[in-house]
């Protein structure tokens, strides 16, 4: 009986030997930082495209007859933009084809370059305009632009909110930057005066000396141009200084972050723009937020849903096209198919 029960089980690993090797494995670099400062974010992202792979993987995906599986090769750029394009030059290396991420503008902008001129497909949130005004056909914002994102915010502090005087503050990032000018470009044209003009870094924790210029200013809001680990404190901070109007952002402070790290407990008058359609105001948005809930035990912070989808587009591209040929992948992604 011992010898029939090894013989068997000897042939069951075999033939799961030789499942496995007839599987091909399609390998997905990600980046983004998740460690860090901004590591909260980054985690989410991860977390976006590993719910996504999980279930492709489940439903099973065949090119040529033959299943593939779908791994994620995990890279922490730490929010820097030397680390993002040694990463990008380590991905070329490893002979990958596809990335999700990065996540900040300034990490996207030089590590794109060496993914393009890798020809590997970039599925990327930063939101900088510049960064699909470089020319790669290979790279593809899944998520809002800056000009979007800072000229809604204007629109809403000018016609809703009726602020008439702002104090603009950005955090030196490819992001920041573009973010807040987008914001004080519209803000000037519906009427909305600057009064302040400050800068800051994405490692800052202290704001006390541009806080008290702004204070002296008499800004009716302040638009942070940055994301939520100084958006946080720097709201905390405005609160403990007497500025008590409105704070308002792009999506990097649209995150439970930024009320977390405030420590400010109701009402935090603050208001940010995100792309897209918020989760809980549509069904494929719930739906997805009660999975990734019951996988992590956590809500999804402002980015898992668009690295969820966009790895779920990127697998269906791939189908699609029954090929891992980037130039198919890029064309079927392009078409929307």
């Amino acid at each position: 009986m011992k010898k029939i029960a090894f013989s068997l089980t000897a042939l069951a690993l075999g033939l799961a030997a030789m499942t496995a090797q007839a599987q091909e494995r399609i390998r997905v670099g990600f980046m983004s930082p998740v460690t860090g400062p901004q590591a909260a974010n980054g985690v989410d992202n991860r977390d976006g495209v590993l719910l996504a792979i999980k279930e492709i993987n489940a439903k099973g995906v065949k090119i040529g007859g033959k299943p593939v599986v779908f791994e994620l090769d995990i890279n922490d750029d730490g929010a820097d933009p030397k680390q993002g394009v040694q990463i990008a030059q380590s991905l070329s290396d490893k002979k990958i084809k596809f990335v999700m991420g990065p996540y900040n503008s300034g990490v996207t902008m030089p590590a794109a370059r060496v993914l393009n001129d890798s020809d590997i497909v970039v599925l990327t949130v930063a939101s900088n305009p510049k960064i699909t005004e470089m020319g790669y056909n290979n790279l593809f914002r899944i998520g809002a632009s800056d000009n979007q994102l800072g000229t809604k915010m204007a629109t809403y502090a000018a016609q809703d909110l009726k602020i008439k005087t702002v104090a603009v503050i950005d955090d030196r990032t490819a992001y920041g930057q573009g973010v807040a000018r987008e914001f004080t470009e519209q803000a000037k044209r519906l009427g909305v005066k600057v009064v302040a003009s400050e800068f800051t870094t994405d490692k800052a924790t202290d704001f006390s000396s541009i806080l008290t210029n702004i204070r002296a200013s008499k800004a009716d809001a302040v638009f942070y141009g940055g994301y939520s680990p100084q958006g946080g404190p720097l709201l905390k901070q405005m609160r403990a200084l007497g500025i008590s109007g409105p704070l308002l952002g792009g999506d990097g402070i649209c995150s439970s972050e930024t009320a977390n790290l405030s420590q400010i407990s109701g009402d935090l008058n603050t208001f940010c723009t995100q792309g897209g359609s918020m989760l809980d105001r549509s069904d494929k948005g719930q739906k997805f937020a009660q999975r990734y809930r019951a996988e992590y035990k956590r809500d999804p912070l402002t980015y898992a849903a668009a690295f969820y989808d966009g790895m779920h587009m990127l697998a269906a591209a791939i189908e699609s096209t029954q090929s891992t040929d980037t130039k198919k992948v890029v064309q079927a992604i392009a078409n929307g198919t």
